[in-house]
């Protein structure tokens, strides 16, 4: 009698993976004061409302001459400078028939409604300035409050802080920004074949044994979105060391990471270590690379396992457990936003799995294609700046409009 195979269980697609692992993301309790100085990148614990308008008052947004229009009843007159007014200055009010020689963020002087830019204007041997340009009331000037205006939410909860948000807190006196606490994730590596660069030399590697790269690309992809990072190094493939790793990891972090060694080998022990102290759920993803991922929880810490490979576990990183920090963390924008580009190549198997090819933009404005897109090749990723987003059963042709993930969406 021949035995029945079993039904192979369905590949789950990438969004709902995605919703099934936000729907385990809780916003962190707890928030810090942080330094506005130091808060780029971190996630806003609550609205940061201006107690002031910006600019404070009407401002000429040039170097120039502050002046009345009514005064300039032909471009042949000349107006004498009755006042200079610099930037952290006050003016007096302008006197009829005059201008104010004004430089830029300087106050506009009371009466004055126009400024013209000094490359406009010529200055006579007696001081007295001649207009080339006949001035429209308003023109060059900075109206109060017209950035911001008194009791405006100027940052909403939820907002990562990247550099022009830092400049706008600190533009309303804002020196210090209540911020969601940090992450704290547990990083390690599971396997007795991964070797620390730096610990043998290439020409001594054993035979099986590799470089322990996904640690380091890890890492900074944790750091890079505000995570505190503790690396636990590398856990023997030894049951109850794992079982210890875990254990300890779950006391002191939100959340642990791993890459590789979820499987059901005699040597992987990282699934029975976590369903002995928690439970375990393991996805077959369809995507390509990256298919295998598992979600689970230690205690009270959560447990993600990324594949092994490094571009699959590079890829998984982006699409998955980025998403999942940054809600953790209460960020309301968690998706990428993908652009529409041209290929410049030729992908003509399409594939069952939605792929994620490892692409470059090129001088001509399109797109060109790694030759070696394996999940185990990482120089793609290096020479790549981003992903094309290509759906299931779909090729690609040269001049096909494509769906492109920029690195630096994904990495910000």
């Amino acid at each position: 009698m021949t035995a029945t195979r079993p039904t192979p269980k369905p590949l789950m697609s990438l969004d709902d993976a995605l919703a099934q692992l936000l729907g385990h993301a809780t916003m962190l309790d707890g928030s810090e004061p942080v330094a506005t100085f130091d808060a780029d990148g971190r996630v806003l614990a609550q609205d940061l409302v201006s107690q002031l308008q910006v600019p404070p008052q009407d401002n000429s947004s040039m170097d120039g001459y502050a002046l009345r229009c009514a005064d300039v009843a032909d471009l042949t007159q000349a107006l004498p400078v009755s006042q200079r007014i610099p930037a952290g200055s006050v003016g007096t009010p302008l006197v009829p028939n005059t201008v104010a020689r004004i430089f830029t963020g300087a106050p506009i002087p009371p009466g004055a409604n126009a400024v013209v830019m000094q490359e406009d204007c010529d200055v006579l041997a007696d001081g007295s300035v001649r207009l080339k340009t006949r001035p429209d009331a308003g023109q060059w000037i900075r109206r109060a409050g017209e950035d911001v205006t008194r009791g405006a939410v100027v940052l909403h909860q939820g907002q990562r802080l990247m550099p022009a948000a830092l400049g706008m807190a600190a533009s309303i006196g804002a020196d210090v920004l209540q911020v969601v606490r940090r992450t704290r994730v547990a990083l390690f590596s599971t396997g007795d074949e991964l070797v620390m660069p730096g610990t043998v030399a290439p020409q001594d590697m054993p035979p099986g044994a590799i470089y322990n790269s996904n640690r380091f690309f890890l890492k900074a992809l944790l750091m890079r979105l505000g995570c505190g990072v503790t690396d636990l190094g590398i856990v023997p493939d030894q049951r109850q060391a794992t079982i210890d790793a875990l254990r300890n990891a779950a006391e002191h972090h939100d959340v642990i990471l791993t890459s590789g060694g979820v499987s059901v080998g005699e040597e992987d022990h990282i699934k029975p270590a976590v369903q002995s102290l928690g439970q375990l759920d393991l996805w077959q993803i369809a995507i390509k690379p990256g298919k295998p991922f598992a979600y689970g929880r230690v205690a009270k810490a959560h447990f993600i396992g990324l594949p092994g490979n490094p571009v699959s576990s590079f890829v998984t990183f982006l699409l998955l457990v980025r998403p999942f920090l940054l809600k953790l963390q209460g960020a309301a924008d968690l998706a990428a936003k993908p652009i529409t580009m041209t290929a410049n190549f030729n992908w003509p198997k399409a594939d069952r799995r939605r792929e994620f090819l490892r692409v470059r933009r090129n001088d001509a404005g399109g797109l060109d294609l790694f030759v070696n897109q394996s999940s185990g090749v990482l120089t793609s990723a290096v020479w790549g700046d981003g992903l094309v987003d290509n759906p299931p059963g779909c090729s690609i042709a040269p001049g096909d409009v494509v769906r492109f993930i920029p690195f630096s969406e994904l990495l910000a």
